[in-house]
């Protein structure tokens, strides 16, 4: 059940609000809290879902799970939420604050992915090499392990991917014998 135009709205009306009480960075971590909480249980995404359960019982579920760990502002924006009957969008919510809250502050998201894990020198100097070549925005790395890869490196960012994977330049080779080109241009 997704809704991303409706996700969209109500993360940046609570970006809105938070720009304008100046707790911008505390409402931030407050649904850092909430995506973790809903992408490490799946019980609490099913009871946000659950048509079964009342909204005054997944409301006092919410605050014993959250406890006082979270803000005025998030908790009346949860509130708010069950209220409406908005809860189930709430991973979706979370989700699009962020990426909103990223936009905002200018912070670009690039992933690194490799045959092997790499220190932390290693990923440090790509994430400063990024970083060059973009000095209006701040460059967040992320990193990953994929043994497919054989050897090298895939860099992804939004809408560009860099392939610099063994596995790729064996799969160039294989279409260009498959393609026989070469064959082709002798007769």
């Amino acid at each position: 059940m997704q809704n991303p135009r409706l996700a969209s709205r109500y993360a940046k009306s609570l970006l809105d609000l938070a720009v304008e009480q100046h707790s911008l960075d505390d409402t931030l971590k407050d649904v850092q809290l909430l995506d973790s909480i809903c992408r490490g249980s799946r019980d609490f995404e099913n009871m946000l879902r659950s048509p079964v359960i009342k909204a005054d019982k997944k409301q006092q579920i919410i605050s014993a799970v959250l406890g006082a760990g979270i803000g005025a502002l998030t908790q009346a924006f949860v509130t708010l939420l069950v209220n409406k009957g908005r809860e189930a969008y709430l991973p979706e919510i979370a989700a699009a604050f962020i990426s909103q809250y990223k936009e905002l502050k200018r912070i670009r998201t690039v992933r690194l992915t490799t045959a092997v894990p790499v220190s932390d020198s290693v990923r440090e100097a790509i994430r400063a090499r990024v970083a060059a070549g973009m000095p209006d925005n701040t460059v967040e790395l992320t990193a990953g392990v994929n043994p497919d890869l054989i050897g090298g490196f895939v860099l992804e960012m939004e809408d560009r991917l860099f392939d610099a994977s063994i596995r790729k330049e064996l799969n160039d080779i294989k279409s260009q014998f498959l393609k026989n080109t070469y064959v082709s241009e002798l007769r």
